[in-house]
């Protein structure tokens, strides 16, 4: 644990996604955008992602987890297809606020194992899938 220590403490929002579940995501939703990529530095600061347009867009977005995640959630309609790695805090103002308003929840079972971490997430996660209302490209 003592390599993980940073990663497990709230000292960081940043959860690298596992490879194998943004995969599977990706073969489902044939993404085009992720708006937080955490291991390009310059790309973020290139394209800020919540200053930027998702519209037409097909994104997959795992926000840094904190106090800004309803201003992420926000966003989601602007995506034909918006998908979202989050922690499941089903006690929060902004899960209550936009994550029930999510076309699609999806519980994942057990904790995930994020980036290199040797031990799994000290809290559970799921997936939210926002499709746009009016686009041919979401179904």
């Amino acid at each position: 644990m003592r390599g993980s220590a940073p990663l497990f403490s709230r000292q960081t929002g940043k959860w690298a996604t596992p490879s194998d579940l943004y995969r599977a995501l990706d073969a489902e939703f044939s993404f085009t955008l992720d708006p937080c990529p955490m291991d390009d530095a310059e790309r973020i600061m290139e394209h800020d992602g919540l200053a930027r347009s998702w519209t037409g867009e097909r994104v997959f977005c795992n926000p840094p987890y904190g106090n800004g995640i309803g201003r992420w959630l926000e966003k989601a309609r602007e995506a034909d297809v918006a998908v979202f790695l989050l922690p499941s805090r089903t006690d929060t103002a902004w899960w209550h606020d936009h994550a029930l308003g999510a076309d699609e929840i999806r519980f994942i079972r057990g904790r995930l194992r994020f980036g290199g971490a040797v031990i799994n997430a000290p809290f559970p996660s799921a997936v939210l899938v926002y499709r746009a209302k009016n686009s041919e490209r979401a179904a």
